[in-house]
């Protein structure tokens, strides 16, 4: 029987012959060379081919006024479809860590979706919106994954609570499916092959059925053996919409998404004497029997209502469904007396997620004391619910050889029972303001109060086990100046909170905590250039987070609200067409992220952080992309994703070293309605780390090299 390595390399040759890339290697080693020693900045999303746009276009997530990034005193980035495109991210979390500033943390654990952002991280302090949308409780979105179905991916970085509620003190990343549009029907068609058997096929349509009524419908499906030993992942998606324009100033859209995925059964490897070793990076020492599996539902209907020019209302009724199995063997450990990984903690959980909404705000232009004045109130109520049934993470599988491991089977003495059930019921008002003092200084301000009821019954006992009521106020005020026409600055001072824990997931102990709160400043600037052909962002920002759970120093066994942390730091982007046919985005991060109080046991004492960077923090990021239509029909393209080191623990022992991946691609426009694109995604090979999961020393591999080949018709 052929080794998987011999596999690997025999997929690997014939999918780089199909490729070409060699040539495209040597078409681009010289011009990736050159971008990288001279760029600092990064890209802001445009739409389309002209860099320009990305300023000038209206964004969803900024603010509920339609304000453009150029009006909106907050940064605010935008992935475009054509940039979805280009660049071949399939997965929503590869094409989110392309914008500037974001990074991934993801891992079985948080469904593979967490981030970090401005020194904070995971889904408590970093909100993942769908069409904004948002579900309630930090327990890890598993939904969207898939690109195929996604119309943009809108990024708006630093404290956001005042628009979205508690949760999102680093930022808020909204993604946004394709909609239903008025003209005529136009169907789409893709298909991927590429190294490690992976395969995905795509079908998309929309338009118009008749003056009245139009529709959109997305589906894909994806398969791959993965980059480490049965790896296998799956997955489907699907996403419908049908609108009817009841008349010319009121819509109504019904939506359904579902989605379905068998991820890889990956929880990473363990260091060995504190050390990484690249020769078990293909390794995998999960069980044989392992599960992961999500399923996901979002169903919304939504109306928008223009009774006059100066008048917009929106109203939102939806439902999230979402279903997660685990069954793993997930702790590892490095034995040094017997040279084998002790693996524990065998886990089997099934998370039972719903949750029910209505959203619903009205827009008015007008006047305030003879200036132009545009202000939105609103409200937002939901009742969510989730149970969680679980094995008490008890059992363990055989030791194995970390270089030849034997999965083995299986196997917990505890009964995967129903163990708890969370109930949420939240309401929210808010209100923004825009009034403009002149024709180019506007301020900009805001304000919303959170109110949640959460309870928690434990159903091995039949019990109540805490009740506990949340509110918090928060707000924001900013200004824009247009220096020039195409110049703004800008100024923005928000006051947001998030929970200490996910709400839905808060045990008995956390619940007795009040939320977290943060404050941020933040200035910048943001332009476009040679008319309209480029743009340009920079923003400094300081945030501060108080009411951290630390240790008491008479007692290590107990935690008190007293912790802070905090990040002060830079961004900046830029896009730009510099000459005919090429096409140059970049983005780049610089921040400090510490401890300012923050205390933890260890070795049966209490111990000080302060000082450390919050694990899985990385200080320095930056993404670069460019674009060459070097002769008609053809476009050659390579992307570099940079990631500082981040420390894997609190005490900053664990250092996971910072990696550079380059990707390349080759598009050929068959004609108007063809395109075949090869690519290469991390083409050097670099071995890099994610993150670390379940401990310190169990760390979790990034993909190798891997070459697709991909077809997409428009008919």
């Amino acid at each position: 029987m052929h080794s998987r390595e011999q596999d690997r390399a025999a997929r690997l040759g014939t999918v780089t012959r199909l490729a070409t890339l060699p040539w495209l290697w040597a078409l681009f080693i010289g011009p990736i060379q050159a971008q990288t020693a001279t760029t600092i900045l990064s890209p802001i999303t445009v739409s389309g081919s002209a860099p320009g746009a990305g300023l000038s276009t209206p964004v969803s997530t900024g603010s509920g006024l339609d304000l453009t990034p150029m009006q909106t005193p907050a940064s605010v980035e935008v992935i475009s479809r054509e940039q979805l495109e280009e660049r071949g991210d399939h997965s929503v979390v590869d094409a989110i860590t392309r914008a500037g500033g974001i990074s991934a943390m993801g891992h079985p654990g948080n469904g593979g979706t967490s981030l970090s952002a401005r020194g904070f991280t995971d889904t408590t302090s970093v909100m993942r919106l769908y069409d904004g949308m948002r579900q309630y409780g930090g327990v890890g979105l598993t939904f969207p994954f898939d690109t195929w179905s996604i119309d943009r991916i809108e990024v708006l970085r630093g404290p956001a609570s005042v628009i979205y509620g508690d949760g999102a003190i680093g930022g808020v990343v909204n993604v946004i499916p394709r909609k239903p549009t008025r003209g005529p029907v136009e169907n789409e068609l893709q298909a991927t092959l590429g190294t490690d058997d992976t395969a995905r096929l795509a079908l998309g349509s929309g338009g118009a059925l008749s003056d009245r009524w139009s529709y959109r419908v997305d589906l894909s499906g994806a398969r791959s053996d993965g980059w480490v030993d049965h790896g296998q992942s799956r997955s489907a998606t699907f996403s419908g919409a049908l609108q009817w324009d009841v008349s010319d100033n009121l819509s109504l859209r019904l939506s359904h998404a579902y989605g379905y995925q068998k991820p890889m059964k990956y929880f990473g490897s363990p260091l060995i004497d504190r050390v990484q070793q690249e020769v078990l990076r293909e390794k995998n020492y999960n069980v044989w029997d392992s599960e992961i599996r999500y399923r996901d539902q979002w169903t919304d209907l939504f109306a928008l209502w223009t009774p006059n020019a100066a008048t917009t209302v929106r109203a939102r009724l939806y439902h999230i469904d979402s279903q997660r199995d685990y069954r793993n063997g997930e702790r590892y450990m490095y034995n040094g007396a017997s040279g084998l990984i002790d693996r524990s903690d065998n886990t089997e959980i099934h998370h039972n997620q719903k949750q029910t909404g209505l959203t619903a705000d009205a827009a008015f232009d007008g006047k305030l004391f003879g200036l132009d004045n545009k202000v939105l109130v609103g409200f937002d109520v939901s009742a969510s619910s989730f149970e969680h049934s679980n094995n008490t993470y008890s059992g363990s599988s055989p030791s194995v050889d970390p270089y030849n491991p034997v999965p083995g089977y299986f196997h917990s003495d505890e009964p995967t029972i129903p163990r708890y059930r969370n109930k949420a019921d939240q309401y929210a008002l808010f209100i923004e303001d825009r009034l403009a003092l002149t024709s180019a200084w506007s301020v900009l301000a805001g304000l919303r109060y959170d109110h949640t009821k959460l309870n928690r019954k434990d159903l091995v006992t039949d019990s109540d086990a805490f009740e506990r009521t949340y509110a918090d106020f928060g707000w924001r005020v900013g200004t824009v100046y247009d220096l020039t026409p195409n110049l703004a600055l800008y100024a923005q001072y928000s006051v947001a909170a998030d929970p200490v824990g996910g709400m839905l997931l808060l045990s008995p102990a956390n619940s007795q905590f009040d939320m977290s709160k943060g404050k941020q400043l933040e200035v910048g600037l943001k332009q476009t250039f040679w008319e309209g052909s480029g743009e340009w962002t920079l923003a400094a920002y300081h945030i501060k987070k108080n009411d951290l759970l630390s240790r008491d120093p008479a007692n290590p066994a107990l935690r008190i609200q007293v912790g802070a942390q905090s990040s002060r730091g830079l961004e900046a982007s830029v896009a730009v067409t510099p000459a005919r046919g090429w096409r140059v985005e970049a983005n780049a991060s610089i921040l400090r992220a510490r401890f300012d109080d923050f205390q933890e046991a260890s070795g049966g004492a209490v111990v000080s952080r302060q000082g450390n960077v919050p694990p899985n923090v990385a200080q320095r990021l930056a993404n670069v992309w460019v674009s060459w239509n070097f002769q008609p029909g053809w476009t050659a393209m390579a992307g570099l994703r940079y990631v500082g080191k981040r420390y894997a623990d609190n005490a900053n022992s664990l250092e996971l070293p910072s990696y550079t991946t380059t990707d390349l691609a080759l598009r050929w426009d068959v004609g108007t309605d063809t395109t075949i694109t090869a690519r290469g995604f991390n083409v050097f090979d670099k071995a890099y780390f994610t993150t670390a999961y379940y401990t310190p020393t169990q760390w979790l591999y990034g993909p190798g090299r891997r070459f697709e080949l991909t077809l997409n018709h428009r008919f």
